[in-house]
């Protein structure tokens, strides 16, 4: 069974699987497109860190970043091995929830041009394309999407 809790980025699985996502958008894309956030940038009262986990061993990991007018999904991963379980769709539920919570009207994202899994995941759980928004600037292999709540 898939269970998704608040987790301490620092927690030896979650960093093993951030490093290996920070990792693939360093060989995927161009360094100024990179924008996810250091493991220690995770810590921060504004931020809300979940993992995934299978018994003792973490399988995924995401993030909810609360802005004045919107929740900002980050950190979504999921080890190679695990994908196809339901572990994202389980994160993405874990993060809905928490930003209903926060009474949030909207979720934004960033993610990458070529991570097609990803826009199919987040397809699935009612986002659509959208433009820039908040800091982010227009990049060829960045594709932004919303979903309201």
């Amino acid at each position: 069974m898939i269970i998704v809790e608040r987790t301490d980025p620092h927690h030896p699985g979650a960093v093993a699987l951030l490093k290996q996502s920070h990792a693939l958008m360093q060989e995927l894309f161009p360094p100024e497109d990179n924008y996810y956030l250091e493991i220690d940038d995770l810590v921060a009262p504004d931020i809300h860190f979940f993992a995934a986990r299978e018994g003792d061993q973490i399988l995924g990991t995401g993030a909810l970043k609360i802005k004045a007018e919107y929740g900002e999904i980050k950190s979504m991963f999921v080890a190679e091995a695990a994908r196809g379980k339901g572990v994202a769709d389980a994160l993405m539920r874990q993060l809905e929830d928490t930003a209903r919570e926060q009474k949030l009207p909207m979720l934004k994202l960033e993610t990458g041009n070529v991570l097609h899994a990803a826009h199919k995941l987040y397809r699935r759980h009612g986002f659509t394309d959208c433009g820039v928004f908040g800091d982010y600037v227009a990049a060829n292999s960045s594709i932004f999407m919303e979903k309201s709540l």
